[in-house]
């Protein structure tokens, strides 16, 4: 399946792991209240076309009230994308979630319930003016792996996982935040170059995906979307992976 967001240096890739996307990034971080970091800029400055837009880029992709806690409210969660608010969530929730939606394959016009879920998103206009100023339907049948590992979070409550579908910028926003590292762990979100592998950078980037285990013998396994037109178990060698993001998991 290709797509608006094909890189346009990806010439070299398989058609199954191309993957490229434009970027969401709602994430919570936050151990006491709520605090919010923002993965929807980078060096340059994001021009909103919309009070809802700017208010979503400018809080991190949550514009709504928290609660007397601190902590997001169930009805404002969801009115943000998330099916519950953010929360202590373990690896292994993540990752049996995953496995659930292995199978998954595009419908009509490459499209997938991860799309949907990422257009119906307040986050949409935001990050579609931050990566050109496009409409919010062009994200309809475009590359879909970071969509899928972005959704995960949302359906989990994942704190600091980060929503993107675009893997450089999601990428980046690990690195940022100091959530970013070279050890494979179960839940953590696994980025790819098939040009350079390991010896290239987050600018390389081209396929996102979630680690199941590390196989102890140079190879990951992994869960990801995009992957054939579908979301697919892998087995993934090392030298294949830039970097690891690590959301904030329950011990």
């Amino acid at each position: 399946m290709t797509g608006r967001f094909d890189r346009l240096s990806l010439n070299t890739l398989t058609p199954e792991d191309k993957a490229v996307g434009v970027a969401l990034g709602a994430v919570l971080a936050g151990a006491v209240g709520l605090a919010i970091f923002n993965p929807l800029t980078d060096d340059r400055a994001v021009a909103q076309t919309s009070a809802q837009a700017a208010a979503v880029a400018e809080k991190g992709g949550v514009s709504a009230k928290s609660d007397k806690a601190g902590t997001l409210s169930a009805a404002d969660a969801r009115a943000q994308g998330f099916k519950v608010p953010p929360r202590a969530v373990k690896p292994d929730e993540v990752i049996k979630l995953a496995e659930k939606q292995v199978g998954i394959s595009e419908g009509k016009g490459g499209m997938t319930k991860f799309h949907k879920w990422y257009v119906s998103t307040p986050h949409a206009a935001a990050t579609a003016e931050r990566d050109g100023g496009f409409s919010v339907n062009d994200y309809k049948g475009a590359q879909w792996c970071n969509m899928f590992v972005s959704w995960l979070g949302a359906q989990t409550g994942v704190q600091n996982m980060g929503w993107d579908a675009y893997t450089v910028q999601h990428a980046k926003w690990f690195k940022k935040t100091d959530r970013w590292g070279k050890t494979a762990k179960p839940g953590a979100v696994v980025f790819f170059d098939w040009d350079k592998g390991s010896r290239g950078d987050i600018g390389d980037i081209d396929h996102v995906g979630l680690v199941v285990k590390d196989n102890g013998n140079g190879t990951v396994k992994t869960i990801e979307g995009n992957t054939e037109n579908a979301v697919n178990k892998k087995t993934r060698d090392k030298s294949e992976i830039v970097g690891y993001g690590y959301p904030d998991y329950a011990s």
